[in-house]
């Protein structure tokens, strides 16, 4: 549709270091039960793909493909299909220059507007309040420079 905007993502900026933050995605997702099963590098693909030129626009980007396996488990049971769907990515970045790290996560709600299935609705509520509470976590950690609880 012309002129409608699907929000997709769940976003939260932080003022921490790219490294730091990845660090404390990690221990907020951890502490929601999602594990990480896979990680890429997109900075260090196009630099070695495209070159230097290419990575440095982009600056430092980060993708986490996340994972709740009871979430997870529930989803594939409701609709074998939904793993196309699966894991959730959650991006770390930060433009050259920016005085902010920016952390979005997919709203799992986007998997209700694809999938039939019985029971995805409830299944992408648990999960979005579970991207939402390690959000949370993230912000108020980073703020206090600490650690997420």
């Amino acid at each position: 549709m012309k002129g409608v905007t699907m929000t997709y993502a769940k976003t939260v900026a932080v003022r921490t270091s790219f490294t730091e933050t990845v660090g404390l995605v990690r221990e907020a997702l951890g502490a929601q039960g999602f594990g990480i099963l896979s990680e890429i590098d997109v900075h260090a693909t196009l630099e070695a793909k495209l070159g230097d030129e290419s990575a440095r626009s982009i600056g430092d980007y980060l993708i986490l493909g996340a994972c709740n396996p009871v979430l997870a488990h529930r989803a594939l049971a409701a609709d074998s299909s939904i793993g196309v769907l699966l894991p959730c990515n959650v991006v770390v970045r930060r433009a050259p220059g920016d005085g902010q790290t920016t952390v979005q996560a997919i709203d799992p709600a986007t998997m209700v507007g694809l999938s039939g299935g019985p029971g995805i609705g409830d299944i992408a509520a648990e999960a979005s309040t579970r991207l939402d509470a390690a959000l949370d976590a993230l912000t108020v950690a980073a703020a206090a420079g600490g650690h997420p609880s």
